[in-house]
């Protein structure tokens, strides 16, 4: 299901790039994503999000940050090393963004997860997404 309200920079989702519009080589498969935008005016059901890789890239560039887990995310996504695609960055519905579920409670009710990533991963996520944009601090 959808999420259904904005959840804060930095927060891990499933983002689902299947969901038509998107063409090889971008983003065509269901994986994890890093919510990077916080909520805007005026840009209801929108968030911007970088996806996560599980595979390293084979050259090292500026772009791609490395982002190290303190726990692994759910089946079938247990990485604790992942590889933010800053050069993917994308602002998607919220129709194609989910939370991680997790088992259910003793009542039956399933329980959800929104890992949120460390602050200094993050930074490191907004530097390579610079890069990638060609944008040089000084």
């Amino acid at each position: 299901m959808a999420i259904q309200y904005p959840v804060s920079p930095g927060t891990v989702l499933l983002c689902d790039y299947s969901k038509g519009g998107f063409l090889e080589p971008e983003m065509v498969k269901r994986r994890p994503a890093v919510v990077v935008s916080p909520r805007l005016p005026y840009r209801d059901k929108l968030c911007t999000v970088v996806p996560l890789s599980g595979s390293e890239p084979e050259r090292p560039v500026s772009y791609v940050a490395r982002i190290d887990l303190a726990s692994p995310l759910p089946a079938p996504f247990e990485h604790n090393v992942w590889w933010a695609k800053c050069d993917m960055l994308a602002t998607v519905s919220f129709d194609r963004l989910d939370l991680f579920r997790t088992a259910r409670d003793q009542t039956g009710k399933r329980k959800y997860l929104q890992p949120k990533l460390p602050e200094p991963a993050f930074r490191a996520i907004q530097e390579a997404i610079l890069a990638a944009l060609g944008i040089h601090r000084t």
